[in-house]
């Protein structure tokens, strides 16, 4: 996905995680600071994944549980989608979970009501596939993308994915270096 076409706290939260799973020294980038990106850690959340299919919310930010207008906390997050949005939701997180890699949905909210907001989620594993395979929690960001004071402070009850772009996990080539000696 192209980085200027996504919300600033996402490329925020996409650009710590491409810092801690560089392979570069500690401190060699400066990390950005919670003050310069309010409500983005109101907005997080932790998905786990059970046995049984369930990607269960373990923690949510204030704002994010305001804004769905209920607990999330042991809920599971596919019941927020239905119908197929629902199956590829599934296997999105599925897909983030085993490449290992970001991934981004961008999709809308709508009220009982019928008022609606463009949304962007970004999904991501906690840790690195190497130190952690058995990894079974990923980190999430759930931005809306303006318009939410149209919702008149009602809570988002329906979702819809508009487009998913899946991890990126291409494998850099091994590049060959030709050295020609006349001598």
């Amino acid at each position: 996905m192209n980085d200027r076409s996504i919300h600033p706290n996402t490329k925020v939260l996409l650009d710590a995680w491409r810092r801690m799973n560089a392979n570069s020294a500690p401190g060699t980038i400066e990390s950005p600071r919670v003050e310069d990106h309010p409500g983005l850690i109101d907005r997080l959340f932790v998905l786990e994944n059970k046995r049984d299919g369930a990607w269960l919310f373990r923690t949510a930010g204030g704002s994010l549980t305001d804004l769905l207008g209920r607990p999330l906390v042991d809920h599971d997050f596919l019941n927020l989608w239905s119908g197929p949005d629902k199956t590829m939701m599934s296997a999105f997180l599925d897909a983030v979970q085993l490449d290992g890699a970001p991934g981004v949905i961008r999709g809308r909210g709508e009220t009982l009501t019928g008022q609606r907001v463009e949304l962007e989620l970004t999904i991501m594993p906690l840790a690195k596939q190497t130190e952690r395979p058995d990894s079974n929690r990923l980190l999430g960001l759930y931005q809306t993308l303006g318009g939410e004071p149209l919702l008149k402070g009602r809570p988002v009850w329906r979702h819809r994915v508009s487009m998913l772009v899946p991890p990126d996990t291409r494998v850099s080539e091994p590049r060959m270096k030709l050295v020609a000696s006349n001598a």
